[in-house]
C-alpha cells in the first residue's frame, strides 16, 4: 500500500494505492533504468527473478531521488521522502538509511545537513 498525500493546487489529495509484488517489482525496474519488463508469455520461459518488496522499492525510489537532485539539504530530503512513503517514521527511516550509504556523502555544517550523491 502506498499513500500519496499533497495538494493539487488548493485541493488537498489523500490517495491510497494497492499495489502487489508484481506492481512494485515492475515500478522498481521502471526507477531503476532497467530493461523493460518483459511480457506475461515471455517472462514464463525465462527464470523468475525476484520481486522487490516494498521497502526495497522505496529504497531505489530514495537513492534515485538523491541521485537526480545530486545535492538536498536534510530538511528538503525528509519532506521529499515523507511525501514519497506518506509517513514521517518511514521517511525518517530511509534518511537515515541515505545518511549511512557508501553512496551519499554526508556534511553537517550550518545548522542543516547536506546529503550528496556520489558515483
Amino acid at each position: 500500500m502506498l499513500r500519496i498525500r499533497g495538494t493539487v493546487g488548493d485541493v488537498p489529495v489523500d490517495l491510497m494505492v494497492e499495489l502487489d509484488d508484481n506492481d512494485w517489482a515492475r515500478l522498481g525496474s521502471a526507477l531503476n533504468a532497467q530493461a523493460p519488463i518483459t511480457q506475461p508469455e515471455v517472462a514464463a520461459s525465462a527464470p523468475a527473478a525476484k520481486p522487490l518488496n516494498q521497502d526495497d522499492a522505496l529504497w531505489q525510489v530514495a537513492k534515485d531521488l538523491l541521485r537526480k537532485a545530486g545535492q538536498l539539504s536534510g530538511p528538503d530530503l525528509l519532506d521529499q521522502l515523507e511525501g514519497l512513503t506518506g509517513s514521517a517514521a518511514a521517511g525518517k527511516r530511509l534518511l537515515v538509511r541515505l545518511r549511512h550509504s557508501s553512496d551519499v556523502k554526508v556534511v553537517s555544517g550550518g545548522g542543516t545537513p547536506l546529503y550528496s550523491w556520489i558515483e
